[in-house]
């Protein structure tokens, strides 16, 4: 899509302008997801008459293995179902967890990298177990069915993709892997994975095969010969757990996401929550006073993100607190025309990949799936990358989010549904990018609810934000302009890539339709 830049008067200065190509299609049931064979493999399984979970497995499977950067079985995953039929949200956590070795010091003085490369960041998968939950509880095809599109690609093999080379060229640790250099450094532009097929095989049959026995043998005996400590009790304890998800107005809108370990949704909502008790509906679109006032709602979110988020089976989370209307309306009256230097939180006495479903019932999945960095933590076994999601636990010992055995470190994924005033869905959305979800989920559902743009157009628009320190903007798409005025104001700013992985999908009046974040390669299929 074209990028159109105008500025208005220094008083105004606008941000982007887009020239949108057509107008979005529709489809009776939709798939929007990072990869085209990722897409297809979901649509697949909608056109047998699956649900949209059922499409969300075959998805997932399928990128592991063609975007294996960003996500996969060998880490966790976010997810929420709208049961049409219950007319209930659930939402299912399948985040990983800390071995029971896990002291509070794992981390202590070390730099990210050094943490992060080898078995020692290596938490115990999650979404293998989350998915097979979420399963008995809304599949309507058979396990095994789902996992067929994932072994045949990875059988017959797939292009490397011009993103996946390049991370592939750009990575400085994966090669010290035996199996990840055969597979990727061989000097073919194909990958086939029979190591992955045959593991999926084994997952189809049972999927607490990763749990015990022979894959959980060879995940333990890749992260201790990489310096971790995971055994296979850690394995085979762990468990995934349905939540309650976390809710709040917007306007006319109720807005839900995951709730903590995850402390994405809760800080979406609170930026959302914020920028209603201030003129940002008054404030021209993509001006620098709407970026000012979201910027500075975003700094707040932040602060309590890091005072606040961590996993509510070891620490009380005040969820009710953070999102309460007082407490939102006292946050929002610190936001002045100059950007704060710092702010504090309040006193009230949290490699990725997404995607969102809707099938013809009317089901909705929208599901943040991740190994961490990319390509985790640089350790694969039997096919599949194995996340480095402990260091998203803090380094330093002694707050909220302290390393602690079989606990869950705080993330910042947040995948969201939105009802309108009559209780339907009206979107779905969700973004990789680490601790810059929750700017781009909220810019996004800015876009779309305030605005009015569809989809494609609200995810095609430049990314900013800020997270409790500079106001940072999309590199190359940015106007010069916009950054002095934002810097008379008193923001620090910096340009950077902003690389996010935004997927979505909003009912039509007749139908659904999809936007897939063109600044990775995704892809929306509808029928």
């Amino acid at each position: 899509m074209l990028r159109n830049f105008f500025l208005k008067g220094a008083a105004s200065v606008a941000l982007f302008v887009f020239a949108a190509c057509c107008h979005a299609q529709s489809y009776r049931s939709i798939v929007a997801a990072a990869h085209p064979l990722a897409a297809d493999a979901g649509l697949e399984m909608l056109a047998k008459g699956g649900s949209a979970l059922d499409a969300a497995i075959a998805v997932q499977l399928v990128l592991g293995l063609v975007e294996p950067e960003s996500s996969g079985i060998g880490g966790g995953a976010f997810l929420l179902y709208w049961s049409e039929k219950e007319k209930r949200l659930r939402s299912y956590d399948g985040r990983e967890t800390a071995p029971a070795a896990a002291r509070p010091d794992r981390f202590l003085n070390m730099k990210f990298m050094e943490a992060a490369v080898g078995g020692r960041s290596v938490g115990v998968p999650g979404v293998i177990a989350m998915l097979e939950l979420a399963h008995r509880n809304h599949g309507r095809l058979a396990w095994r069915e789902l996992f067929q599109p994932a072994i045949r690609i990875a059988e017959s093999g797939f292009d490397v993709s011009p993103r996946l080379r390049r991370v592939l060229e750009e990575e400085r640790f994966l090669r010290e892997d035996a199996e990840a250099r055969a597979l990727y450094y061989s000097g073919g532009q194909r990958v086939v994975n029979k190591a992955y097929a045959a593991t999926l095989r084994k997952l189809a049959e049972d999927g607490a095969a990763l749990y015990g026995g022979e894959i959980a043998a060879d995940i333990v005996r890749g992260v201790r010969a990489r310096g971790g400590d995971m055994t296979l009790q850690d394995l085979a304890a762990y468990r995934a757990v349905e939540r309650e998800p976390v809710c709040g107005p917007y306007r006319r809108y109720r807005v839900c996401s995951m709730g903590p370990p995850s402390a994405g949704g809760i800080a979406v909502l609170q930026i959302l929550g914020i920028l209603e008790r201030t003129a940002f509906d008054k404030a021209p679109p993509r001006s620098v006073q709407a970026v000012h006032l979201f910027a500075e709602a975003g700094r707040l979110a932040y602060a309590d993100r890091a005072r606040y988020g961590a996993d509510p089976d070891f620490v009380p989370v005040p969820v009710k607190a953070l999102l309460s209307p007082s407490y939102l309306q006292k946050r929002s009256l610190m936001i002045g025309e100059r950007a704060m230097r710092l702010a504090p939180p309040g006193d009230t006495e949290s490699g990725t990949s997404h995607l969102s479903i809707a099938d013809a019932d009317g089901n909705v999945v929208s599901m943040t799936t991740t190994i961490e960095s990319s390509f985790g933590s640089r350790v694969m076994a039997r096919g599949f990358h194995l996340n480095n999601e402990l260091t998203d636990f803090d380094f330093v010992p002694g707050g909220a989010n302290a390393v602690a055995a079989g606990k869950r470190p705080r993330s910042s994924m947040a995948p969201v549904i939105v009802f309108d005033a009559a209780g339907r869905v009206r979107l779905a959305v969700g973004s990789p990018g680490g601790p810059w979800i929750i700017n781009y989920v909220a810019r996004t559902l800015v876009a779309v609810l305030d605005r009015g743009l569809d989809p494609q157009a609200a995810i095609d628009e430049p990314n900013f934000g800020n997270r409790n320190g500079p106001t940072v903007l999309e590199e190359g798409v940015t106007p010069a302009a916009l950054v002095e005025a934002l810097k008379a104001r008193g923001h620090e700013t910096r340009l950077a890539p902003l690389q996010s992985g935004l997927h979505a999908i909003e009912r039509a009046p007749d139908g659904w339709r999809g936007g897939a974040d063109t600044r990775r390669e995704g892809a929306v299929r509808g029928r």
